[in-house]
């Protein structure tokens, strides 16, 4: 089984081999930190895990970076554990714990008052979220069609949080 970490970069090193600086660029010009705990600092602990597994090689050739030290794609064995994984997360409905609905079953410890303005401020932020994942999707045009439906399914998630945070009390 792979994490959600463990299968970002392995999907990302299946579209193509690359190196660390390249899928740190990637994972944020995709928003993608948003939806998976992936920091740059992980990101070649992810690859050595995904080697020492037999998923990812390490390959020879230039450097596509000046930083960057090693490139790695997908093994055959990789690329059968992507797709599998990939499957699996898009077909398997996995339950979620947004922290907010922690916060909503504790909101009657609140002070008066304090749900309101909490939601308020959770409004805007989802707002401003909202605009930065159009904004995101806008500057990538010529995107392959699965990247467009991340973020298309993104925006659809922020309109629907607005929503509901709009007829809040």
């Amino acid at each position: 089984m792979l994490t959600d970490a463990e299968l970002t970069v392995l999907g990302l090193v299946v579209e193509r081999p690359r190196h660390g600086y390249e899928l740190d660029e990637v994972v944020s010009d995709r928003g993608m930190r948003e939806w998976t705990a992936l920091g740059f600092s992980s990101i070649y602990y992810v690859l050595g895990k995904l080697r020492d597994r037999g998923l990812v090689a390490e390959v020879q050739g230039g450097r596509a970076h000046p930083k960057a030290k090693k490139t790695f794609t997908a093994t055959e064995a990789g690329r059968k554990a992507c797709a599998a994984a990939a499957e699996a997360a898009i077909a398997q409905l996995r339950p979620v714990h947004p922290p907010v609905l922690v916060g909503l079953a504790n909101s009657p410890a609140l002070p008066p008052g304090r749900l309101a303005a909490a939601l308020a401020q959770r409004a805007e932020a989802v707002q401003e979220r909202l605009a930065e994942v159009r904004r995101a999707a806008a500057a990538q045009p010529d995107v392959p069609p699965f990247v467009r439906a991340i973020f298309a399914y993104s925006i659809a998630q922020l309109e629907a949080e607005a929503g509901w945070l709009e007829g809040m009390p």
